[in-house]
């Protein structure tokens, strides 16, 4: 079983700052790609950066200069430093995994498409 749990969200004016966490459990061997994405409401969910196991990132356009999403391999965290937030940054952040091996059944496996519960952010005008 893979869980992804974050936290780090909160309130925060327009130009703050927030720092996103999430971590993987499970008897997870590797995580290909860990990223986060974004939904407001009434919105489609949307990728907001991603990074490999190599730490390869890409960013959403809207998001570049801002963000940097970080990631540590042997603890299968993956972290997203917020800054100069604004408004529209105002949504439900949750966390994705793909790629990963993880211990099952007396076997390695693999799977994709985990996600974590989401944590609120909300920046104030």
């Amino acid at each position: 079983q893979v869980q992804l749990v974050e936290s780090g969200g909160g309130l925060v004016q327009t130009g703050g700052s927030l720092r996103l966490s999430c971590a993987a459990s499970g008897s997870i061997f590797s995580i290909n790609t860990m990223g986060w994405y974004r939904q407001a409401p009434g919105q489609q969910r949307e990728l907001v950066a991603a990074i490999t196991v190599a730490r390869t990132p890409n960013y959403a356009d809207s998001v570049k200069g801002r963000f940097t999403i970080s990631k540590d391999n042997a603890k299968n965290t993956v972290s997203l430093q917020m800054n100069s937030l604004k408004p529209e940054d105002t949504a439900v952040y949750y966390c994705r995994a793909d790629g990963v091996v993880y211990w099952s059944g007396s076997k390695y496996q693999s799977g994709s498409d985990y996600w974590g519960q989401g944590t609120q952010v909300t920046v104030s005008s």
